[in-house]
């Protein structure tokens, strides 16, 4: 079966979304509307270069060695990549057949049914949760943050290695308490190896720009490392490894 998605951009050599050196496909489409977002251009589901698996893993396979050498793999990520799971589950299931380790970053904005269809292929999630109030998640995102918990528990109930992505944002998701309570719901889960506290940036605001868009967050100024290191000390005391 040769499935065909919508695909932004690829990175050949990335090194920063899994382990190793990873072949990072970029998926357009998100429901999310995050106003730090830093791919704005991947929104639109109409968007983007069609390709099929087929012609992708032509590609992926130019870089095996790379990937297998390093430890590395294939990681989708977007925009949101769950909106097309039939290509997640094609992919990755060819991915799997060739040897290739595969990750998934995702927001977890996806139903359980359709997560099950690809998470038998899915060596490792890379799951953003934007802010662990709902109240504040909706105003960040757009969206409710049901979905995304509700996926956190049941990546730890399969025992999927998981990774945790947390973006600081002053005024937004820094408030000790919400981190605290980010901190109790992560220490429940069995399949979390590691939190990536990453520190909001302004790298991504020139997409809004091109694309003629207010910025929503151009007076939020980025945080200093002694915030940074404060929040991870709060996870930390959950006894919960935290870079």
């Amino acid at each position: 079966m040769n499935v065909k998605g919508r695909v932004h951009s690829i990175e050949t050599m990335g090194t920063v979304d899994g382990p190793g050196i990873r072949y990072v496909v970029f998926m357009q489409g998100c429901p999310l509307r995050c106003k730090y977002c830093h791919n704005r251009d991947t929104w639109d589901m109409s968007h983007g270069r069609i390709m099929s698996v087929d012609e992708l893993m032509q590609d992926i396979k130019k870089y095996k060695n790379f990937m297998k050498y390093s430890g590395g793999g294939v990681t989708l990520t977007g925009g949101e990549p769950t909106l097309q799971w039939r290509f997640v589950v094609e992919l990755f299931r060819r991915c799997k057949t060739e040897g290739l380790h595969t990750a998934l970053d995702t927001s977890g904005f996806v139903d359980i049914e359709r997560a099950d269809t690809f998470l038998p292929y899915t060596d490792l999630v890379l799951l953003d949760i934007k802010e662990i109030d709902p109240v504040r998640h909706a105003e960040l995102t757009g969206v409710s943050n049901d979905k995304t918990l509700a996926f956190a528990q049941h990546l730890s109930e399969l025992h999927i290695p998981t990774w945790i992505r947390y973006v600081l944002v002053p005024g937004y998701t820094d408030d000790p308490d919400d981190i605290r309570a980010l901190g109790r719901f992560i220490s429940r889960l069995s399949n979390v190896e590691l939190v990536e506290l990453l520190p909001y940036h302004t790298m991504g605001v020139y997409k809004w720009e091109q694309l003629c868009v207010d910025y929503p967050l151009k007076d939020v100024p980025v945080p200093t490392d002694e915030q940074a290191e404060a929040a991870r000390k709060i996870l930390r005391d959950f006894n919960i490894s935290v870079r």
